[in-house]
């Protein structure tokens, strides 16, 4: 479908020189043309740089109010920023009628602003009193899809998971620091004694709390009461709202893995109703944004490496608990930026777009 581009909504992008706001403008060529304007906003520092999108050189515009001019009702701005920028700028965008979607922590537990995944909740879109729509953290994003659909089937009350969570998440920093440390260790014998590579490291782990090359390292977020971490208590609060079970036992552990692109987490799901690995499957085998890989008798199961750079999350080691009958394992694995953020603020805009037209 190819949009009036005089009549079409219009969408802003800001945050649009980012990681998540580059992989944005990969996504939008390949989903439906349902867009007239597409304005791309940036800090004053990127301000005059051109970029692509739908085939055509586009000037990136400095975050201003000047560069909301023109947008209102009916019109869409995507914000892929950190969340002190969210929560400076959304609030002027929605004066002037446009519909903010939000992929920041900075409105996710706000109860006026709905918490979407379109493939679990997308109604919940819908209703957004303050004018605002937010996407989760990108590891509640990788696991939700198949979360929302067992639970759509065997009713969930128990849910226990470990992240495996790539570097990328921390944006280009996180990034070139795993580079920088794997350039260090490359080709040596470290890793064999203690602090060997800690030592050849340095000081500078980026934004890991550790090294993370040779490394895995059991810490995201910061620190919150008796131990918890910002990010594991947010992976908590998410998975409850997105779900709507505000009483659903869960219990997180985030670990960051020396892998550039694509979350994996090990999940233990518990249900009302039994639940064996057969029916578990052919829901996963139907479930939307969910791909079903699971045949570890020829070594087929998803790894992040695998899931770099495509749209679903890949679903895999599918087996019931030995001792619970109630429970269910399996491991997920998900783009951070694609799912996990850029496709899932595209899939509410288009939402969004469907709704108002």
């Amino acid at each position: 479908m190819t949009a009036n581009r005089s009549s079409a909504p219009a969408l802003a992008v800001v945050g649009a020189t980012g990681a998540v706001g580059s992989v944005l403008l990969q996504i939008l060529p390949t989903r439906a043309d349902v867009w007239g304007d597409i304005r791309l906003i940036a800090s004053p520092r990127s301000a005059g740089r051109r970029l692509a999108v739908r085939g055509e050189e586009t000037e990136v515009l400095a975050l201003t109010e000047d560069a909301f001019d023109g947008l209102g009702p009916g019109d869409v701005v995507l914000f892929l920023t950190p969340a002190e920028v969210s929560a400076r700028w959304a609030p002027v965008v929605t004066a002037r009628g446009a519909v903010v979607v939000d992929q920041s922590a900075a409105f996710r537990q706000d109860p006026e602003v709905p918490l979407v995944v379109p493939e679990v909740n997308g109604h919940a879109a819908r209703i957004r009193p303050r004018g605002i729509v937010a996407g989760p953290d990108c590891v509640t994003a990788a696991m939700i899809a198949a979360v929302g659909a067992l639970h759509a089937g065997f009713s969930l009350v128990e849910l226990t998971v470990s992240s495996y969570q790539a570097a990328g998440a921390a944006g280009r920093a996180g990034s070139q620091a795993l580079r920088r440390q794997l350039s260090l260790v490359a080709g040596t014998a470290l890793g064999e004694a203690p602090g060997d590579v800690r030592r050849a490291v340095g000081e500078d782990t980026g934004p890991f709390a550790a090294p993370l090359a040779l490394n895995v390292v059991p810490w995201s977020g910061d620190l919150r009461e008796d131990g918890w971490s910002s990010h594991e208590l947010a992976v908590r609060a998410e998975t409850r709202r997105i779900l709507d079970l505000t009483s659903l036992k869960v219990s997180v552990t985030c670990v960051q893995v020396p892998v550039v692109t694509g979350h994996s987490l090990t999940v233990r799901a518990r249900f009302e109703q039994r639940v064996d690995a057969r029916a578990a499957r052919e829901i996963l085998e139907t479930a939307p944004g969910v791909v079903l890989v699971d045949d570890p008798a020829a070594g087929e199961f998803p790894t992040p490496a695998d899931a770099a750079g495509t749209d679903p999350a890949w679903v895999g080691r599918v087996r019931g608990s030995l001792d619970d009958r109630y429970a269910l394992e399996f491991f997920v694995c998900a783009d951070n930026l694609r799912k996990g953020a850029a496709l899932n603020a595209a899939q509410i805009a288009e939402l969004i777009v469907g709704e108002l037209a």
